[in-house]
Protein backbone atom coordinates (compact mmCIF):
# COMPACT_ATOMS: atom_id res chain seq x y z
CA UNK A 1 0.00 0.00 0.00
CA UNK A 2 1.45 3.40 -0.99
CA UNK A 3 2.12 5.58 1.89
CA UNK A 4 0.04 8.92 1.98
CA UNK A 5 1.28 12.56 1.40
CA UNK A 6 1.69 13.12 5.19
CA UNK A 7 3.83 10.11 5.80
CA UNK A 8 6.15 11.76 2.85
CA UNK A 9 6.25 14.51 4.56
CA UNK A 10 7.50 13.37 7.77
CA UNK A 11 9.72 11.48 6.10
CA UNK A 12 11.15 14.74 4.70
CA UNK A 13 11.24 16.66 7.92
CA UNK A 14 13.04 14.02 9.70
CA UNK A 15 15.82 13.72 6.93
CA UNK A 16 15.72 17.59 7.28
CA UNK A 17 17.43 16.82 10.69
CA UNK A 18 20.44 15.47 8.44
CA UNK A 19 21.11 18.65 6.95
CA UNK A 20 20.50 20.96 9.11
CA UNK A 21 23.21 19.00 11.27
CA UNK A 22 25.90 19.14 8.10
CA UNK A 23 24.71 22.97 7.58
CA UNK A 24 25.49 24.38 11.01
CA UNK A 25 28.07 21.56 11.68
CA UNK A 26 26.60 20.66 15.02
CA UNK A 27 25.44 17.05 15.40
CA UNK A 28 22.54 17.96 17.77
CA UNK A 29 19.73 17.14 15.25
CA UNK A 30 21.34 14.32 13.61
CA UNK A 31 21.60 13.01 17.18
CA UNK A 32 18.06 13.36 17.26
CA UNK A 33 17.10 10.95 13.65
CA UNK A 34 19.89 8.09 13.65
CA UNK A 35 19.69 5.24 16.36
CA UNK A 36 22.27 4.36 18.67
CA UNK A 37 23.35 1.72 16.37
CA UNK A 38 22.97 3.04 13.02
CA UNK A 39 25.69 1.90 10.74
CA UNK A 40 27.84 4.45 8.14
CA UNK A 41 29.61 3.54 5.15
CA UNK A 42 31.24 5.55 2.38
CA UNK A 43 34.30 6.36 0.64
CA UNK A 44 36.30 9.92 1.82
CA UNK A 45 38.82 11.49 -0.08
CA UNK A 46 39.34 7.90 -1.22
CA UNK A 47 39.45 5.87 2.19
CA UNK A 48 36.26 3.56 3.38
CA UNK A 49 34.84 5.20 6.66
CA UNK A 50 32.47 2.12 7.89
CA UNK A 51 31.15 1.47 11.40
CA UNK A 52 29.40 3.48 13.84
CA UNK A 53 27.46 6.90 13.03
CA UNK A 54 29.71 8.36 15.40
CA UNK A 55 32.38 9.03 12.49
CA UNK A 56 29.97 10.87 10.88
CA UNK A 57 28.96 13.05 14.10
CA UNK A 58 32.91 13.90 14.61
CA UNK A 59 33.34 15.04 10.70
CA UNK A 60 29.85 17.16 11.10
CA UNK A 61 31.48 18.85 14.25
CA UNK A 62 34.65 19.08 12.73
CA UNK A 63 34.62 20.42 9.50
CA UNK A 64 31.47 23.38 9.07
CA UNK A 65 29.53 23.03 6.22
CA UNK A 66 30.66 26.44 4.93
CA UNK A 67 28.60 29.80 3.10
CA UNK A 68 28.40 27.89 -0.47
CA UNK A 69 26.79 24.70 1.24
CA UNK A 70 23.64 23.82 -0.54
CA UNK A 71 21.57 20.17 0.06
CA UNK A 72 18.58 19.05 -1.41
CA UNK A 73 16.37 16.15 0.11
CA UNK A 74 14.73 13.53 -2.26
CA UNK A 75 11.85 10.88 -0.40
CA UNK A 76 12.98 8.16 -2.48
CA UNK A 77 10.54 5.34 -1.28
CA UNK A 78 7.86 5.25 1.31
CA UNK A 79 6.82 1.96 2.66
CA UNK A 80 4.59 1.15 6.09
CA UNK A 81 7.54 1.40 8.40
CA UNK A 82 10.44 2.25 5.26
CA UNK A 83 11.91 5.14 3.78
CA UNK A 84 14.62 5.64 1.37
CA UNK A 85 15.65 9.09 1.23
CA UNK A 86 18.39 10.60 -1.07
CA UNK A 87 20.21 13.81 -0.44
CA UNK A 88 22.57 15.93 -2.53
CA UNK A 89 25.28 17.82 -0.84
CA UNK A 90 27.08 20.83 -2.65
CA UNK A 91 29.87 22.36 -1.21
CA UNK A 92 30.55 20.54 1.89
CA UNK A 93 33.68 21.87 3.52
CA UNK A 94 33.97 24.28 0.48
CA UNK A 95 34.77 21.49 -1.47
CA UNK A 96 33.33 18.51 -0.90
CA UNK A 97 30.15 17.41 -3.16
CA UNK A 98 27.91 13.72 -1.96
CA UNK A 99 25.60 11.99 -2.55
CA UNK A 100 23.80 10.02 0.87
CA UNK A 101 21.27 7.32 0.92
CA UNK A 102 19.57 7.18 4.52
CA UNK A 103 17.55 4.10 5.50
CA UNK A 104 14.56 5.02 7.54
CA UNK A 105 12.33 3.06 10.31
CA UNK A 106 9.47 4.04 11.82
CA UNK A 107 9.98 3.20 15.09
CA UNK A 108 7.26 3.95 17.42
CA UNK A 109 6.03 6.31 15.63
CA UNK A 110 8.68 8.30 14.73
CA UNK A 111 10.82 7.76 11.46
CA UNK A 112 14.73 6.94 12.67
CA UNK A 113 17.52 6.45 10.35
CA UNK A 114 19.73 3.30 10.57
CA UNK A 115 22.07 3.14 8.01
CA UNK A 116 23.77 6.07 6.33
CA UNK A 117 25.54 4.91 2.92
CA UNK A 118 27.19 7.75 0.87
CA UNK A 119 29.22 8.92 -2.37
CA UNK A 120 31.97 11.94 -2.86
CA UNK A 121 31.81 12.69 -6.31
CA UNK A 122 34.94 12.07 -7.21
CA UNK A 123 36.28 15.12 -9.15
CA UNK A 124 36.21 16.54 -5.43
CA UNK A 125 38.60 14.03 -4.03
CA UNK A 126 41.75 14.88 -2.73
CA UNK A 127 44.42 12.62 -1.76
Amino acid sequence: MRASIEEYKAVEAAAMKFVRSVSEGNSRYARELFTDEAVLFGYLDGKLEHGSIKQFYNNVDTVAAGAGFKARVDVVAVEETLAVVRVLEENWGGRIDFTDYLLLLKMNGEWKCVAKAYNQNSDTIQP
